[in-house]
């Protein structure tokens, strides 16, 4: 059993700290936010119709932006697959003197009772154990966690790290650790409920082998071994769908940020090194990374290749990983608009517009929803006049847009993420997936409050819950 020494995770806070989450918001950024407010506050006491309508206008067409650009990727990934897939003969053909030598890194917290599954999910992957090592990383006051592995017969170049006492405690200030004790060429983490497909670590072999020196990850999709267990299951079911079947893919294909899942995205060792690791203080370091690999002029694709998860179950428990996700999701565009022209240079207008939409976007979209659920739901039940005086001529014709056509748009998409994945039964839940964004934005409300007073506490998804379903 190792246990490491040293401060890894303080990588990227020294070396580069302006891209480091550390600090909520610059001195800047908070100067620019009371200045902000305090014009929008001038202005409503002023001409209060007024700015409303202006903030009405803008939050109507920022909506306008976002559905489009979602229904864009969509359409983009579609018309011009992105998923790159590698066929049998190919990877028959790699001998195992020509693979590269691979570190997984899992992350353990709390997860006794997974331990034997993820072992044996890992031990079947077909790559030589030669060739590989697996790193279990255990924080230090983990005592189940640990005694669960080491009552384990371990196979060969399966080992544990444990991870000194420090703060914060998250997952990506474990993965530093287990970075500084990588040995391998290539890099993947996967979570502790994790099932990667067979094939996977030679299939992205394969892809780094045969793709351009920039490319950095080569990120797996990701969805559910239990989807129809209760109906958050199905509709967590449908998310996953449509975000790593079709949005991402679309992203990739149009060589924007990829903002990366949690789990199964494989890297070149040395481009992480370089990178200093992953950011301890981001509470969704895989987003963050993703944007960090493209503003160094690194690519990420996407891989034809399933990692099969647990989908959360239980409703408290998801809540707490949605808003550990939106926090997160916050963290990562606060640092990346600390300076937003630097940002502009560096990703280009497109790339740029894209962090926008699918990072930034998606949080206020969250927000956004239940303030207009309300207005309508208000103007309905009494047609107060003010109401009708916040939408002119012009943003009440974008507005009934954005209501009809919008709503039919993000429905038709999970839909559609059904389809591709031929979840033919999980379509009737996807047609009434309202429900299901009301719970995110009650997610990311409670994220934006954490991020205000808790920024880097580290909500734990449980797991072990699943139900077996039919066929496993």
């Amino acid at each position: 059993m190792l246990v490491s020494s040293g401060e890894p995770h303080l990588r990227l806070l020294e070396e580069h700290p302006e891209d480091c989450a550390y600090w909520t918001l610059t001195r800047r950024q908070r100067l620019g936010g009371l200045a902000l407010a305090a014009l929008v506050l001038a202005l409503l006491l002023w001409r209060p119709f007024a700015t409303l309508v202006v903030l009405n206008g803008a939050a109507i067409c920022f909506y306008l932006l976002h559905i489009g650009y979602k229904f864009y990727l969509v359409y983009r990934s579609l018309c011009c697959p992105a998923l790159l897939a590698v066929s049998p003969e190919r990877l028959a053909s790699l001998r195992e003197e020509d693979l590269p030598c691979y570190t997984i890194l899992v992350p353990l917290y709390r997860e006794a009772a997974v331990v034997p599954s993820i072992t044996a999910a890992l031990e079947a992957l077909d790559y030589p154990a030669s060739r590989r090592e697996v790193l279990f990383l255990v924080e230090h006051d983990d005592s189940e966690t640990r005694q669960a592995l080491a009552e384990m017969n371990l196979p060969a170049g399966f080992r544990t790290l444990v991870i000194p006492p420090g703060q914060p405690r998250t997952k990506p200030r474990a993965c530093d650790y287990g970075l500084a004790a990588a040995s391998g060429d290539l890099l993947v983490i996967y979570d502790a409920e994790d099932r990667p497909e067979p094939d996977q670590l030679r299939k992205a072999a394969w892809l780094f082998r045969q793709g351009p020196e920039n490319l950095a990850c080569v990120q797996a999709r990701l969805n559910y071994y239990n989807p129809h267990q209760n109906t958050l299951t199905r509709w967590f079911t449908t998310e996953y769908s449509s975000w790593f079947d079709l949005f991402l893919p679309g992203l990739s294909g149009l060589q924007a940020p990829v903002p990366l899942g949690g789990t199964s995205n494989h890297f070149r060792t040395e481009v992480l090194r370089e990178l200093g690791g992953w950011d301890p203080f981001n509470v969704t370091e895989d987003c963050d990374l993703g944007v960090r690999l493209h503003r160094r002029g690194y690519r990420t694709v996407m891989m034809d290749s399933t990692t099969w998860e647990e989908a959360n179950s239980r409703l408290p428990s998801w809540l707490r990983q949605r808003s550990r996700w939106v926090k997160g999701y916050l963290q990562t565009w606060l640092v990346h608009m600390r300076r937003p022209l630097a940002l502009l240079r560096q990703l280009g207008p497109a790339g740029w517009f894209s962090f926008q939409m699918t990072v930034g976007g998606s949080v206020l979209c969250y927000l956004l929803n239940p303030i207009y659920w309300e207005l309508t739901f208000a103007w309905l039940t009494t047609h107060h006049p003010g109401i009708t005086r916040l939408f002119p001529p012009v943003i009440y014709a974008l507005g009934l847009f954005c209501l009809y056509v919008g709503n039919f748009v993000f429905v038709y998409l999970a839909v559609l993420g059904c389809l591709y994945r031929r979840y033919w039964s999980l379509v009737k839940y996807a047609l009434v997936t309202p429900v299901y964004w009301l719970l995110m934005s009650i997610g990311a409300y409670r994220g934006v409050l954490q991020l205000l007073s808790r920024p880097f506490y580290w909500e734990k998804t449980d797991h072990g819950f699943a139900v077996p379903e039919a066929g496993e």
